[in-house]
This record gives structure tokens, C-alpha cells and sequence, in this order.
């Protein structure tokens, strides 16, 4: 079976109403489309994975992802499945594919990008992997991002810590102003 876009916004948007969890979902679907064309994935795959992995967090935030995995078992492929149970790292689980790593490393990243540009006067426009990473040393600022999850999934990806910033910020930046981090114009 294969899940397409529709059917998972539709899912996203019928378990999820809390504006910021549906622009991370976007956002995350932005930066894994790209990473399925920098490591040769399906790029519709991928990005239904970014977009529905945090589905059920508004609702069932204790349980989250179980729900939306046994929703996804039943009407998606296998691999978006265990991709979106594998980015729950309390789990423990091992990763598969590029897919599974490629959305952990995305997921609080993104996140983490977003925020630094919502501080910076020109949003994502001269933002730099510095930047990034001197606001990741400052445990005040987004404090409720967990730094060693943004290493450890970065270093299972594979790729240069400086790198996977710089591919989350030109991913992102095409997007930005839907994704409202363009910055004062």
C-alpha cells in the first residue's frame, strides 16, 4: 500500500492542531524530501515520513509515536513505519535504512534551525553552521532540544556535523517564507 501526501496531511491535521507541531511537520517533510535526493531515496516516501512522524504527539504525547505507527502499519509502507518508530530513540531501536537515520538527524535539527532564525533579523538568509552551533552551546536558548540527540543522530547519518547544518539550512532556505523564517525584508 502506499500512502500518499493527501492522505497523510489528512492524518496530520486530523490528530494534530497545534500551528507550531503542523509547520515542524512541514518543515521536516522540506529537509527530508531534500535528503532523499541527496542519498537517493523516493522523495515521496521520505517526505510523508518527515510529515506524519510527529502525528500523534498533540493528542497522546505520553504514548507518541506508538499511535501513529500502528496507524501507519495499516495504511503505509513498512519502511515509513519503522522509520517513524525508529526516531523515537527511548525505543532503542536499530536503524535500517538511510531513511531511519536521515529522519532522526532531520527531526530536532530542524527544529533547532528554525528557532535560531525566528532570533536573527534576517532569518535563514546569512544564517551559517556557526551560528548554529554557537546557539546549540547556549542551554537557555531553545532549551527543550535535546543537543545530544541532534550529535548522536547526526554522527549515525554519517556526514560531518558542519555539513548536515549547512544541508538542513540550504534545504530550508527555498522555504522560507512559508516556513516564516525569511527574516525582516
Amino acid at each position: 500500500m502506499s500512502l500518499t501526501r493527501e492522505q497523510a496531511l489528512e492524518q496530520l491535521h486530523a490528530w494534530t492542531s497545534n500551528p507550531s507541531l503542523l509547520a515542524h511537520a512541514r518543515t521536516v517533510e522540506i529537509a527530508m524530501r531534500a535528503a532523499a535526493a541527496k542519498y537517493g531515496g523516493n522523495p515521496e516516501i521520505w517526505g510523508v515520513a518527515g510529515l506524519i512522524h510527529d502525528a500523534d504527539y498533540d493528542r497522546w504525547p505520553e504514548e507518541h509515536p506508538q499511535r501513529i505507527v500502528d496507524w501507519l502499519r495499516e495504511h503505509a509502507e513498512e519502511e515509513i513505519a519503522y522509520a517513524v518508530s525508529f526516531h523515537q530513540t527511548r525505543w532503542g531501536l536499530p536503524p535500517k535504512t538511510q531513511m531511519d537515520k536521515a529522519l532522526l538527524a532531520c527531526d530536532e535539527l530542524s527544529g533547532f534551525i528554525v528557532a535560531c532564525c525566528l532570533v536573527r533579523p534576517d532569518g535563514i538568509t546569512t544564517l551559517e553552521p556557526k551560528s548554529v552551533k554557537k546557539k546549540l552551546k547556549d542551554k537557555a536558548f531553545a532549551a527543550k532540544v535535546d543537543r545530544e540527540i541532534i550529535r548522536t543522530s547526526v554522527e549515525v547519518l554519517g556526514v560531518d556535523f558542519d555539513e548536515h547544518i549547512q544541508f538542513m539550512i540550504d534545504a530550508l532556505k527555498p522555504h522560507a517564507e512559508e516556513l516564516g523564517i525569511a527574516g525582516n525584508k
